[in-house]
């Protein structure tokens, strides 16, 4: 991946509404995936409610647009009344990466 713009969203969930917030969290994907300059998403929730995503993107303008969607900025409302419990966002530039294929299967 070249450089970019990686949007950290750590969060605590709720236990309100488990099927609405699934939903909701799909619909986001899908909408942020079709936004310009939006790279890719990885996610990942423990069982206690704990996750973590981070979505990638091609500059901090992107990032903007993408903040200032109608339908993300109601997505974030709910998120705040109902699911999450606590939550942190962190917007960082990512200068490298590098990975390890691991095994073929």
């Amino acid at each position: 991946m070249r450089r970019c713009i990686a949007v950290i969203f750590s969060s605590l969930r709720s236990t309100d509404d488990p099927e609405g917030y699934a939903t909701m969290a799909e619909r986001m994907e899908r909408m942020a995936a079709e936004q310009p300059g939006f790279l890719g998403v990885e996610s990942v929730r423990d069982s206690s409610g704990r996750g973590i995503t981070v979505s990638y993107w091609e500059s901090l303008d992107a990032v903007r647009a993408w903040r200032a969607q109608p339908a993300h900025i109601d997505a974030q409302k709910k998120g705040i009344a109902h699911w999450y419990r606590e939550y942190r966002i962190r917007v960082c530039e990512m200068l490298y990466e590098s990975e390890f294929p691991g095994p073929d299967e």
